[in-house]
């Protein structure tokens, strides 16, 4: 116990005391609404502590890609601290490194007599070294050497007693992320299709992907679309479903999709997409379009179109996403549709905010959700994947420093995050194709819609980061709306939750969460590909498979390895399951309903403009 009583400086008023936690500043102070007057970028609020510090930081993230140095140095101390202090594990890791030497140089010794990947050969996922021309006896050694190489330092980067789970995933990545660069797949002389490419084209591969560089410097310097974008146009070839802008505010604009059947069901379906990309990605090309195949089911579908922010809505809190963005589309939803439940479907960070809006709307007694679709979307934040290497108090901190200089997340920042994620697939694989193999990589909706990337604002993505990912407040029941605490165990409406099988942003375990946090009955559905690709799964391609198993309120927990041996396996997309789903919970159908309420000519058509920004 202090008895030391503090007394404040003369130079600083007592009124003024400064807050430790910027977001927790920042939550006494919530506007109503997004202000209508802009707020300069740059402009110093007299609560912003430290300025200089924070100015310095923002021009540091410049030159480190947004990543916390200190988080990073942190992570390799405590690694670097643990193994300096366990001479044993030390003596393990020499004998590993022995025992793999001498297998390699047996390796050597008999290469024209040994089969292929006699020592260590890739995983199931590294599509690296695929090509049957990596058999070849020099160039399948000069791969093996780096596998044992990659399982080396994996094994040393991980399971260092006393090492924090965190600490050991950064730096387990950060490695990985420095031997993928090194791969001899991305080097022209030790790439045997580069090389065989080269030599019957005379070269000519070299000056293609010469050409290809160039191309793509002048498109990064000039922030034009990537080379074959032009194909997909927003409001023609993507985002192309017919229907009206009914309702906009200051943050969205309410799109209200033509009836393409001669009835439809009396209950509406809302979708609530993620902010941090357009919401499109569930309506694109027309055989891509999820919109377009619940219309055909004969549902009348509203989507929420988010306005992307600019400097001018730094102050735009996360619970203005719920209020002006589920919260005024279901109010103008009843009054096209009056005393209809509403089925609600939220992707990503949509499903995180239309979680958050349904336990709000549970606990004060609003019944106008019939039922709950969540894509892709976490409600627990404890194992959110590789994205959480970039999510401590340091990073956090940095992160904010660099948004309150602009008063937003560039897009560069979110997009570099998610590249690296797969870096492998988005950025390695890609750089050989085109610039050493000198094709051109074929462009597809998915990714040109993947290149439309959006801004978030300072404040929300602040409070996001610290309220759901560094506190998560949501599954512990601190997290509040309007001054109260609410509580995913108040939802009682059927859920349906997607998750897919390789995601990297929300995995399928966490997303499996939801089974003992809402007191409702839950269909879980595990679908194949990632958070993208996954969910986008027309039902005439092929290659989708998926599980699925309802599991009633009142009926036992089962953990997610049991539920992966006990779910039944299905061929096919997902989307006519739940379609099916939603039927069985939809009314007789009937005449669909007008387009918009009250004077909406002056609103434009679908896509409307925000989509735009």
């Amino acid at each position: 116990m202090s008895v030391v009583k503090i007394f404040p400086r003369a130079e600083e008023p007592p009124a003024q005391a400064l807050s430790a936690n910027p977001a927790a500043e920042a939550s006494t102070t919530i506007p109503e609404t997004i202000p209508e007057k802009p707020v300069v970028a740059n402009s110093l609020p007299a609560s912003e502590p430290y300025p200089f510090d924070r100015a310095f930081h923002a021009v540091l993230a410049r030159f480190t890609g947004g990543i916390s140095p200190v988080a990073l140095s942190l992570a390799w101390l405590d690694w670097s601290a643990h193994l300096a202090a366990a001479p044993e594990r030390q003596m393990q890791m020499f004998r590993n490194g022995l025992h793999d030497t001498g297998r390699f140089l047996q390796a050597v010794a008999h290469a024209t007599s040994q089969k292929p990947w006699s020592v260590i050969e890739p995983q199931g996922r590294d599509r690296r070294f695929k090509d049957p021309q990596w058999e070849i006896a020099s160039f399948n050694l000069l791969a093996q050497a780096f596998l044992l190489t990659e399982r080396w330092w994996h094994d040393a980067t991980t399971g260092m007693r006393g090492v924090s789970h965190a600490n050991e995933a950064v730096v387990e990545f950060s490695v990985r992320q420095m031997l993928d660069m090194l791969a001899p797949s991305n080097f022209a002389a030790t790439n045997p299709q580069v090389l065989e490419k080269a030599f019957q084209s005379g070269g000519e591969n070299f000056v293609f992907g010469w050409q290809n560089w160039c191309s793509d410097l002048m498109r990064l310097l000039s922030v034009s679309k990537p080379a074959g974008d032009e194909r997909f146009v927003v409001g023609k070839t993507v985002a192309a479903s017919p229907g009206k802008v009914v309702y906009r505010n200051d943050l969205i604009e309410l799109i209200q999709y033509h009836p393409t059947t001669a009835q439809v069901r009396p209950e509406p379906i809302l979708i609530v997409p993620a902010w941090i990309m357009k919401y499109y990605i569930l309506d694109l090309s027309p055989q891509n379009s999820l919109v377009r195949y619940l219309t055909g089911q004969g549902f009348t579908v509203f989507a929420i179109s988010w306005r992307n922010p600019d400097a001018k809505d730094r102050d735009v809190a996360f619970d203005d996403y719920r209020k002006l963005g589920v919260m005024a589309a279901l109010d103008t939803i009843g009054r096209i549709m009056p005393d209809r439940k509403i089925h609600a479907l939220g992707y990503c960070l949509g499903g995180t905010l239309l979680s958050i809006a349904a336990a709000a709307m549970a606990r004060d007694g609003d019944r106008r959700l019939g039922t709950i679709t969540l894509l892709a979307a976490q409600t627990d934040f404890t194992e959110a994947g590789e994205l959480t290497l970039f999510i401590n108090e340091s990073q956090v901190a940095f992160l904010e420093d660099m948004m309150w200089q602009r008063g937003y997340l560039d897009t560069t920042q979110m997009a570099g995050a998610f590249q690296l994620l797969r870096s492998n697939e988005l950025i390695w694989s890609r750089l050989s194709h085109d610039y050493l193999m000198g094709e051109s990589s074929r462009s597809s909706d998915l990714m040109a819609w993947n290149a439309d990337a959006t801004r978030l604002p300072y404040r929300m993505h602040s409070e996001y980061l610290r309220k759901l990912f560094l506190d998560n407040d949501l599954a512990e029941g601190r997290y509040r709306v309007e001054g109260r605490s609410v509580s995913l165990s108040d939802i009682h409406a059927p859920m349906f939750v997607v998750g897919t099988l390789a995601d990297h942003v929300a995995p399928w375990r966490s997303v499996y969460k939801i089974h003992y946090q809402a007191d409702a009955d839950v269909t879980f559905l595990l679908t194949n590909g990632g958070h993208n690709a996954g969910v986008v799964a027309p039902p005439d391609e092929p290659w989708h498979n998926y599980q699925v198993m309802t599991k009633a309120a009142d009926a036992p927990y089962v953990g997610p390895d049991e539920w992966l041996k006990l779910a039944p396996h299905v061929e096919g997309s997902w989307w006519p399951e739940w379609a099916q789903w939603l039927a069985a919970r939809s009314g007789a159908p009937c005449d669909p309903p007008s387009i918009g309420v009250g004077d909406v000519d002056g609103l434009p058509d679908a896509p409307g403009d925000y989509v735009h920004t």
